[in-house]
Order: C-alpha cells, then structure tokens, then sequence
C-alpha cells in the first residue's frame, strides 16, 4: 500500500482556489479525528504553519499538508473535489476505510 496521498486536478484547483482567498503562507491541513457515526471523521482546517512531521503537497502552488497521525489513517487515499446535484464537496477515497455512514463524512477502520 503506498504510503502518500494524491490529489486529483479538480481538487487541487478547488484547494487552489480556497487559499487564494487567504492571507499569504496559509496551508489547508486535513485531518483525521474520533467521531462520526463510524468512527473517524476527516476534519479540514486553514492553517499558518507547517509541522515538521507534516506530509506536504503542492496543489497548484498552494499547500495540503497531513500530520503523521492522520496519515497512517489515510495512505494510499485519493483526495478529490466533486461537484454534483447534492452539492460540491471534497470526497477522500480511502483504502483503508472498511465502512463509511450514509452521509460520507465518517469511516471506519
């Protein structure tokens, strides 16, 4: 299993996009935290700094960056960025997630 996220063109234009709008040096930091129906729950942030430990990817010379912790949750996942009838919203396709809720905020492991 590969141990690196990747982002696809949608969701690097939309991240892109989001940080464009925020003060110079801002990075968008995904998470992973307890809770949800299923377990764990992918938490997204602005962020100013960088921790050393962080997985960093450029997307369209803007920032994504991981923690340790939340990475060994999310390796192998594909971040993407959908928009369809029920709304436009970031989608991980995560392989280590072995059931996710209804909503697809949740998974579990």
């Amino acid at each position: 299993m590969s141990n690196t996220v990747t982002v696809t063109e949608s969701a690097a234009k939309r991240i892109a996009t989001i940080l464009a709008k925020e003060p110079e040096g801002s990075l968008l930091r995904i998470s992973v935290e307890g809770g949800g129906c299923s377990g764990f729950q992918y938490k997204y942030d602005i962020v100013t700094t960088r921790e050393d430990d962080d997985l960093q990817i450029d997307c369209k010379g803007q920032t994504l960056v991981i923690d340790s912790l939340s990475l060994e949750f999310m390796q192998g996942a594909e971040v993407d960025f959908v928009m369809d009838v029920m709304g436009q919203s970031f989608q991980i396709n995560n392989p280590n997630a072995v059931a996710g809720c209804g909503c697809g905020t949740s998974f579990a492991v």
